[in-house]
């Protein structure tokens, strides 16, 4: 089965990365319409990609013959008013993150989609990494003993640019942290488990935008473990190595790159073999460097073929209430976790999810 898809906002990250290494790569989706408001952009999106149709308007695409699910590549603030028209038009919903800028917000997408009975998956791609996955499972599997710590790093060089909305906090709800500290904190999340409390520094350090530029994040774990998120927008692209850390009692394992939009990367493990006594003078063998050698999966055409599986699942296989990796419910978790980085970096506060 094909599953029909439309791209609702087919600028930015949808023309860069989802269209053409997701959707039009991918055998299980076909592109059928895209949507923008840029009328020169959507048809020259549509042109090279070879897509019938092209729209400036969200109800004319979400009108084109046959279309089951959207993807929504929006400014943030946005999404919630195109979610729910799509989930009343009967379509499955592909949204970027965050989800929305609120909760209410975030609530309403999720209560439409349900209500239309059709699903919602917020997209957090690097869930779908391959170093990321076979990470998880050794983890699952004790390699690494008790996991106690993590850190998650990502960072570009994104000066003031004139209409830039992931610059205004009315349209993009945030800065650095917003746009990719939310990504570090959701892989952590998979890879340790729920986060219990955040304390955060976020601000403008070196850009005179209104949007933090700089921001870290202590996160406790509700297994106990601890965690850093570190995201910038003041730190040069070819200085960074996107570094993602996992620490137990009986290994560690770190990558460069696998952080990012990209599938690619590298990533190490040292593994001990089992708790020792104690050695006073703290001798560092190397624990064994271990390459972690993985067959490289693209991250954005896992994404949209994971959708479209959990939709061809409930038509054809009669299997209700499948339900997709970054759900409504993980995607209003992260903004809850998001609002939560801000309240602390406002207040000097640590904030506790339940609290």
């Amino acid at each position: 089965m094909t599953v029909k898809w439309g791209v609702i906002g087919a600028g930015g990250i949808a023309a860069r990365r989802t269209i053409p290494e997701g959707l039009a790569a991918s055998d299980r989706c076909e592109l059928a319409a895209v949507m923008d408001s840029d009328a020169g952009r959507a048809q020259a999106v549509a042109g090279k990609f070879g897509v019938p149709g092209w729209y400036t308007d969200v109800d004319r695409l979400l009108a084109h013959p046959g279309l089951q699910a959207v993807y929504i590549a929006t400014p943030n603030h946005l999404h919630k008013e195109q979610a729910v028209a799509a989930a009343r038009a009967g379509k499955h919903v592909l949204v970027e993150k965050p989800m929305a800028l609120t909760l209410a917000d975030a609530e309403a997408m999720i209560d439409a989609c349900r209500q239309n009975d059709v699903k919602l998956m917020v997209g957090y791609m690097m869930r779908f990494h391959a170093h990321h996955r076979r990470l998880k499972q050794m983890i699952d599997a004790g390699d690494l003993g008790q996991v106690v710590f993590g850190r998650a790093q990502l960072t570009c060089w994104y000066p003031p640019i004139p209409g830039a909305w992931r610059q205004d906090p009315v349209l993009g709800g945030g800065g650095a942290y917003m746009d990719m500290g939310t990504h570090c904190l959701d892989l952590l999340e998979m890879l340790i488990g729920p986060a219990r409390s955040v304390a955060a520094h976020a601000r403008a350090l070196t850009h005179s935008y209104s949007v933090d530029d700089s921001s870290t994040v202590l996160v406790e774990f509700e297994s106990g473990a601890q965690g850093v998120v570190d995201a910038n927008f003041n730190i040069a692209d070819e200085v960074s190595q996107n570094v993602l850390e996992i620490r137990g009692t009986r290994g560690a394992v770190y990558a460069d790159h696998t952080i990012g939009q990209d599938s690619g990367g590298d990533m190490t493990a040292y593994l001990s073999g089992g708790a020792k006594g104690y050695d006073a003078t703290q001798a560092r063998s190397g624990g064994g460097a271990q390459k972690i050698v993985v067959e490289r999966t693209n991250i954005y055409r896992a994404e949209v073929e994971h959708l479209s599986d959990c939709i061809e699942q409930e038509s054809t296989l009669c299997i209700h209430d499948v339900i997709p990796i970054n759900d409504g419910e993980s995607g209003l978790h992260s903004l809850r976790l998001a609002l939560l980085v801000y309240e602390s970096a406002r207040t000097g506060k640590v904030m506790r999810l339940n609290a």
